[in-house]
């Protein structure tokens, strides 16, 4: 049985992202601030981000030579300036890899060699793990720039060396060229094995955007949005990054996750949706320090990249009396496939991680193949324009995960009630057999987070 969208299709959007996010279909004003830094208090307002972004995509034509299809990768946590390098990529013409800023040199060598990168931009703390993977990945010093505004050991901050007075023209796609044009190189493990590279292109990323406006989606001028999440994850990088932009929200961007600084924050500036993780949530309902903040502007969480159980969500509702909706999808997916009526929250089941997105279908299979119906728990299989274009220079693993009608394999065991909710059961290789019986990690992560002596890691 093939289960689609009880939403709408929506109309594909036909040009690049850059075009995408700053269309501005809310009219905000240039001098609305929409990053701001939560540490800092610096910020750029829409005007600010436009001319900066496009300022830094013409230093990177006429200082270092950038063409169209060139790689730039970003090695740092969340900060000011990451949408600035980010989009200024992408306006020209680049191709951007997101990596984990506590890679080891190594990691990132790997990372950097294999995406083909030619620019790296890298944070002043982790400029060491840079230098030595950019010497192993054949990177010249004069195209390994920092973010801020200090000179370390002979490599300059970008600033310095990028950003002049002229403001390019972003690259322009037809819409052909845009289901075809990667733009971002994320890198996932898939379902199993090595990291891969991720080509999403540019009509995945702002499909993904638009599917979830299509999806009632509550972003909208008024938000305030917590900056938390890892940049270099899809999650942040689509829901956080982009979503603003296209919304005219607003981000606080905070480096890493501390309970009193996330607390201060959404005090101080009023933040009104966050998007979460469960250890973020299980922070917020076991830290005592919590009760000295005014958490009262918060209005939605949403939580994805991991089940949540539903003895924290209820625990977290009765503590603080905001709801907390789930979401799901992989990087493969430009993330979301599935997104809760964040406008009704009655019509999401409680557990169930939504509906499917505008313009997707999906199919659950049984271990012998079979299609399965309502409430047959099965592999979920999708298909959408949102999914990604393939595994960079890996067709291989691209083959053995899409099948003959170009549906993706997921991994994960999932199933859909008759309205149309779906809820995750677990990974397919990680379920646990026992006496006949197939255990979910997730079952016995739930109870074990209930016990005073756990707790989970929720930095970046």
């Amino acid at each position: 049985m093939i289960f689609k969208s009880k939403h709408p299709d929506i109309n594909v959007p036909q040009v690049g992202i850059y075009q995408y996010v700053t269309s501005n279909p809310n009219k905000i004003p240039d001098d609305k601030p929409i990053y701001i830094d939560g540490i800092t208090g610096k910020s750029y307002t829409y005007g600010e981000f436009k001319h900066e972004s496009k300022k830094f995509a013409a230093g990177l034509q006429d200082r270092l030579g950038f063409k169209c299809g060139d790689v730039l990768a970003i090695c740092s946590p969340n900060q000011i300036d990451y949408p600035i390098v980010l989009l200024g990529t992408i306006a020209a013409g680049g191709k951007v890899t997101t990596a984990n800023p506590k890679y080891k040199a190594n990691e990132l060598s790997y990372q950097l060699t294999n995406s083909g990168a030619s620019v790296l931009i890298v944070h002043p703390e982790f400029i060491e793990t840079g230098i030595e993977a950019s010497i192993e990945a054949k990177i010249p010093t004069s195209r390994v720039l920092l973010f801020g505004d200090k000179e370390i050991k002979g490599y300059k901050p970008y600033r310095s060396i990028l950003i002049g007075d002229r403001e390019i023209e972003p690259v322009f796609y037809t819409p052909e060229e845009t289901k075809i044009t990667t733009a971002y190189l994320p890198y996932s493990s898939g379902t199993t094995g090595k990291q891969k590279g991720v080509e999403i292109t540019h009509s995945n990323m702002t499909v993904n955007l638009a599917q979830l406006i299509g999806a009632y989606s509550n972003l909208n001028p008024n938000s305030i949005l917590m900056g938390i999440l890892p940049f270099f994850h899809i999650y942040a990088l689509t829901c956080i990054l982009h979503g603003t932009l296209i919304h005219g929200a607003t981000t606080v961007i905070l480096p890493s996750f501390n309970v009193e600084t996330f607390c201060e924050s959404i005090q101080k500036y009023k933040i009104n949706h966050i998007y979460a993780v469960p250890p973020i949530i299980l922070k917020l309902v076991n830290d005592p320090v919590v009760q000295n903040f005014d958490l009262s502007s918060v209005n939605l969480i949403i939580s994805a990249a991991a089940p949540l159980s539903d003895e924290l969500e209820k625990k977290f509702l009765e503590m603080f009396k905001v709801p907390i909706l789930q979401a799901y999808g992989l990087t493969e997916t430009s993330p979301i496939l599935h997104y809760p009526d964040t406008i009704n929250f009655s019509n999401t089941a409680p557990g169930s991680i939504g509906p499917l997105l505008p313009n997707v279908k999906a199919k659950l299979l049984s271990e012998d193949g079979r299609e399965l119906g309502y409430n047959e728990p099965g592999e979920l299989w999708v298909h959408g324009p949102n999914v990604m274009k393939g595994y960079l220079n890996n067709k291989e693993a691209t083959d053995a995960v899409f099948d003959k009608d170009g549906f993706f394999n997921t991994g994960d065991i999932a199933s859909v009630d008759e309205q149309g909710n779906f809820f995750i059961v677990d990974r397919k290789k990680e379920l646990i057999k026992y006496k006949g019986f197939q255990v979910a990690p997730a079952e016995l992560e739930a109870i074990l987070l209930t016990h005073d002596a756990v707790t989970l890691n929720v930095s970046n």
